[in-house]
């Protein structure tokens, strides 16, 4: 689900109060046994069991384009963007924004895993931020006009006509965890998807992310959404040592408010990693939404 403060308005950002977004978690595509490094690179970290059986993030989408509203927006968040050939990922994004008229929101990253990028990668770990500037130029020539035609170092396409066109423009969102990835998040994004871990380190960075678009002169606002990666609990975590975004839906909104007061006002919130099923997860968010709305949040 997403929270964010704001009238409503088409490309104001990947949420807004009257609308719903629909994103699927981060896209792993495969379970490895052995793994050669632990969740998210921490050693030791399990892997957890439900990344056994992750839908495919496009496919997802689509069946939720069918079954949703036409406010609903349709995300990444984020898309490893170095596991899928940038031809065929323009491609599908272009579809998909036609066919739902246009609600695509394009997050975009490059992952962490070793051992997805030997498995499954486009390219080697080590090119993958080169894998992502070249996806980004193929997505700008294929949602682009007529005739299409494109040189990199991974992809060539032939002059061509490439249908169908995206509905509109497709917001792209990046991360800025590197002096570099900040770089190309200013220079080519449409919006910034950090991670929401605590109110004073969301604003410390998004801080610097503006002060480093002054440096670069951009002019074009930022749009900001944080993804919040919540561990829900039926009951009230103690107050000792308890992280961001881990407690009951009151602790949970209240964390939301906490943010907000960083002048980020966008969030995607999961809520899929300790819930038992889909009618669970139902439940949580609509009572989650329910009480920002009732705070203010």
């Amino acid at each position: 689900m997403t929270a964010r403060a704001e009238a409503p308005g088409r490309r104001s950002g990947i949420g807004a109060a009257a609308y719903r977004a629909v994103p699927p978690r981060h896209a792993e595509p495969l379970f490895p046994e052995p793994a050669t490094q632990g969740l998210y690179g921490v050693p030791g970290r399990p892997w957890p069991d439900r990344y056994r059986g992750v839908a495919d993030p496009l496919i997802t989408l689509t069946l939720a384009a069918a079954a949703t509203e036409e406010r609903a927006r349709l995300g990444t968040s984020a898309l490893v963007a170095p596991l899928h050939v940038p031809f065929q990922l323009a491609r599908s994004l272009a579809s998909l924004d036609a066919a739902s008229g246009g609600r695509v929101v394009a997050g975009l990253g490059t992952g962490w895993s070793l051992d997805e990028y030997a498995a499954a990668a486009f390219a080697p770990f080590d090119r993958r931020g080169a894998v992502l500037d070249e996806l980004l130029d193929v997505c700008a020539a294929v949602w682009g006009p007529d005739p299409v035609a494109y040189r990199g170092e991974l992809t060539t396409i032939a002059p061509s006509v490439v249908g169908p066109k995206p509905a509109g423009p497709i917001p792209v969102y990046l991360p800025a965890n590197s002096p570099r990835a900040t770089r190309r998040l200013l220079d080519r994004a449409d919006g910034w998807m950090p991670v929401a871990a605590g109110a004073a380190q969301l604003a410390e960075k998004w801080q610097r992310v503006r002060d480093v678009a002054a440096e670069r002169s951009r002019e074009r606002p930022i749009d900001v959404c944080a993804r919040v990666n919540a561990l829900y609990t039926a009951d009230p975590v103690g107050s000792g040592g308890r992280r961001p975004f881990h407690g009951s839906v009151a602790q949970i909104v209240e964390d939301l408010a906490a943010h907000a007061e960083t002048a980020v006002t966008a969030f995607i919130l999961d809520l899929q990693s300790t819930t038992r099923d889909a009618a669970e997860l139902v439940d949580v968010a609509t009572e989650v939404y329910r009480t920002a709305r009732a705070a203010g949040s």
